[in-house]
């Protein structure tokens, strides 16, 4: 830890331009990452630090210091999560930095996943936009109770979206065969609509992520965690920047040599024969 704090510390100071933030951890102290867990008092003493180092004028006064965590671990969880270290780590910090996947909680917590049987009678689209709204009311909901708890110990800072993202493909939970979550169209839905909701509140947001990338889970290449991107790994444009597309934002650039250009040739027929409804729920409540 010592290392990779002073190595954090140089490049911010060699990089002051370049390097805003310095996050202390990366969903570390979630209850569910047993081989790696680390107990917010140790996030806490890396934060100090950093924070005494501003003081002395070692690093700039702009830089931003924070940890990356899920919401839980910030406050929003069960009340095991709720400690005086807690407290103090969310007093210590710049901003919070929070994550929040819904995708991963069509499987783990699917409380807001799926369609009513009133939802019968829409069209395939209609189905999967109500069920994405649904999504995105469940990350909100989980903005909010971090920032219940924040200000119920008398905080009052920003909160920001440290990540978040939709997987496209998902041999495994997410996919055809588990909760029916991962395709593009579903991806692109949940980035527009997340990205409009931060937009609005003026919350910042690190949306994971911009490209494919192989070695998330390299021993399965099916898996979600290789899919997140809003590019594939040679640069074709997935559904939820289409538009961009349209706007010839990306004109005279490439990717390992290949033209930026749409999946399925920008046909949104095609598209959505690749997606698969979420499933029914009889007695299905909805997520308020």
């Amino acid at each position: 830890n010592a290392a990779e704090i002073d190595r954090a510390v140089q490049l911010a100071q060699q990089y002051p331009d370049i390097i805003k933030i310095i996050a202390v951890g990366n969903e570390a102290m979630v209850k569910w990452a047993t081989s790696y867990y680390v107990q917010p008092a140790v996030i806490l003493k890396w934060v100090n630090h950093l924070q005494n180092l501003k003081k002395k004028g070692e690093l700039s006064k702009d830089l931003w210091i924070t940890s990356s965590d899920n919401f839980a671990s910030w406050g929003g969880g069960e009340d095991v999560y709720h400690t005086a270290e807690l407290n103090q780590l969310i007093k210590a910090v710049d901003y919070i930095s929070m994550h929040t996947y819904p995708m991963h909680d069509t499987h783990y917590n699917p409380v807001f996943w799926g369609n009513s049987p009133e939802e019968n009678t829409f069209s395939k689209g209609q189905k999967v936009e109500k069920s994405i709204e649904r999504s995105l009311a469940y990350a909100i909901d989980q903005y909010d109770r971090v920032y219940e708890y924040m200000k119920s110990i008398g905080v009052d800072k920003p909160i920001h979206i440290g990540e978040t993202g939709w997987a496209t493909y998902s041999s495994g939970l997410y996919g055809n065969n588990g909760s029916k979550a991962t395709d593009e169209y579903k991806s692109g839905l949940y980035y527009q609509s997340i990205r409009e909701w931060t937009r609005k509140n003026k919350i910042a947001c690190f949306y994971f992520e911009a490209f494919d990338e192989q070695w998330k889970d390299a021993a399965n290449p099916q898996g979600s965690e290789n899919h997140f991107g809003l590019f594939t790994i040679n640069g074709k444009v997935k559904y939820g920047l289409w538009d961009l597309v349209d706007e010839n934002v990306f004109e005279g650039l490439t990717r390992n040599g290949y033209p930026i250009s749409k999946t399925y040739d920008g046909n949104k027929s095609q598209l959505m024969k690749a997606v698969q409804l979420p499933p029914v729920k009889s007695n299905f409540k909805g997520y308020e």
